[in-house]
């Protein structure tokens, strides 16, 4: 007999082998405790149900567990060689590095990590899980500095646009991981503290039958604001940081920077959309000169 309590089933196993004489139980009853569900009559070969039980494998893993743990897998860098590479080409860590060596080993519990990107209408699902892993965002909990600090004060959320995936763009899911992890953070008036590289507002998640970056229905901005005074909101940025990423790393109590990072609200693809040229985020001051010398209006409002 299965019975259900709080959600969860429990399996109610005969305790000797025998013949089913009687059901009292219906489908659906409620039943308390020391309530009669079956009438069995023992056969005498009591010992049947437990060689059935030893013949079980505990150890096996079961074919949907090892769906979750590949599903899994395929989110680490070691299944993404090719990403690590470009990384450490741009002499960058990846995402995940960061989120490693931020938390304390083990205590860092990951929300939302099988998301992929809304864009099932147009590319297959193994593309997606290979290639849009978490929805290139890494969100979750954990402990910082634990050793200083108590358990409620040491815990802090942790975010990482990772740049490796669709250029660290906010997609739909991206973003529904954000409203939800930042209310966490609002809720436990914990700190935050987000790695913000990554190119704004993603057009091409069509799934929901409108452009995520338009839809303005996420509450990560407005949440994010409201968590101004209650902790530190720490942002870290390495490489390019533009649109909606880079509010949020400039809407921070502390804002951290690398040399070589590149932050403003129009990055090089929305100034080359807008008509004056292409440009290259790697030249922003001197460019941003020329432009405000040229007086070109466009240009500038871009």
């Amino acid at each position: 007999m299965i019975l259900e309590a709080m959600k969860m089933e429990h399996v109610v196993a005969a305790e000797a082998s025998g013949v089913l004489r009687q059901v009292v139980a219906q489908l659906g009853d409620t039943v308390f405790e020391g309530d009669a569900v079956a009438f069995l009559e023992p056969t005498g070969d009591g010992d049947a149900a437990q060689a059935a039980e030893q013949a079980i494998d505990l150890d096996a893993i079961r074919p949907d567990l090892a769906e979750v743990i590949e599903r899994h897998r395929l989110t680490l860098d070691a299944a993404r060689p090719d990403a690590v590479a470009r990384r450490r080409r741009t002499g960058q860590r990846t995402a995940r590095e960061n989120v490693d060596d931020l938390f304390d080993p083990g205590s860092f519990s990951e929300y939302g990590a099988m998301a992929v990107a809304a864009q099932r209408r147009r590319r297959t699902l193994d593309d997606l899980r290979a290639n849009t892993p978490a929805d290139g965002i890494i969100t979750g909990v954990g402990a910082v500095n634990g050793h200083l600090f108590d358990e409620e004060r040491a815990r802090c959320v942790g975010l990482a646009y990772d740049f490796t995936v669709l250029a660290g763009t906010q997609g739909h899911f991206n973003h529904k991981k954000t409203d939800r992890i930042l209310e966490f953070a609002e809720h436990w008036k914990a700190p935050v503290i987000w790695y913000t590289e990554g190119g704004g507002g993603r057009p091409g998640d069509v799934d929901g039958g409108q452009l995520s970056a338009s839809s303005l229905d996420t509450t990560s901005f407005t949440t994010f604001a409201r968590l101004s005074g209650l902790a530190p909101r720490i942002s870290i940025n390495s490489g390019r940081c533009f649109a909606g990423n880079a509010i949020f790393f400039g809407c921070a109590d502390i804002t951290i920077a690398t040399r070589y990072s590149n932050i403003g609200l129009g990055g090089p693809a929305m100034i080359e959309g807008g008509g004056p040229g292409r440009l290259h985020a790697g030249r922003d001051r001197a460019v941003g000169r020329a432009l405000r010398q040229r007086g070109d209006r466009r240009a500038g409002a871009g």
